[in-house]
């Protein structure tokens, strides 16, 4: 085995033991641990109803011209606006360690939005969403603040 194939057993050694002890202390199972993908789109935003393709499986896919990110995570499927809570900054999706951050002030969520730590005082503002066939619909006018709306918060998720 050269050095190039020794690193990469390593690095793929200690991603997975990360990935492993971030499922313990959230108290996920190892399918639950395993990295979601991340796709990025590109979206004609401007329409109040931002229209995606249905995700196939579970990840994370981020639409920065329409501030929207898609999570699909354990049979759900969620659409969160793009900045944090706190102080709307663009949140980032972290793959090895399964959560979103905001790079200001390091407010952590978790895929479904739920707030863990930081500075933030709420979860992660979701958005409206339907399903129609194989397709998606966001609506981009309806900001669900869970401090202000628990139940619509709690209710803007589509089972899949």
């Amino acid at each position: 085995m050269g050095m190039t194939d020794a690193c990469a057993s390593r690095r793929d050694f200690l991603q997975l033991a990360c990935a492993s002890f971030t499922a313990i202390a959230l108290g996920l199972s190892d399918v639950d641990a395993a990295p979601l993908p991340v796709s990025v789109v590109d979206s004609s935003a401007g329409n109040a109803e931002q229209r995606f393709p249905l995700p196939a499986s579970d990840g994370v896919t981020i639409d920065r011209k329409a501030q929207v990110i898609l999570v699909r995570y354990q049979a759900h499927l969620y659409a969160f606006n793009l900045s944090c809570p706190h102080e709307n900054t663009a949140l980032k999706w972290l793959p090895k360690d399964m959560r979103f951050q905001c790079p200001k002030h390091e407010s952590k969520y978790q895929p479904n939005g739920t707030f863990m730590s930081g500075r933030a005082t709420r979860n992660m503002d979701r958005l409206a969403i339907r399903r129609d066939g194989d397709a998606v619909y966001v609506d981009l006018s309806h900001i669900i603040k869970s401090d202000t709306d628990a139940a619509a918060w709690a209710a803007a998720t589509l089972a899949l």
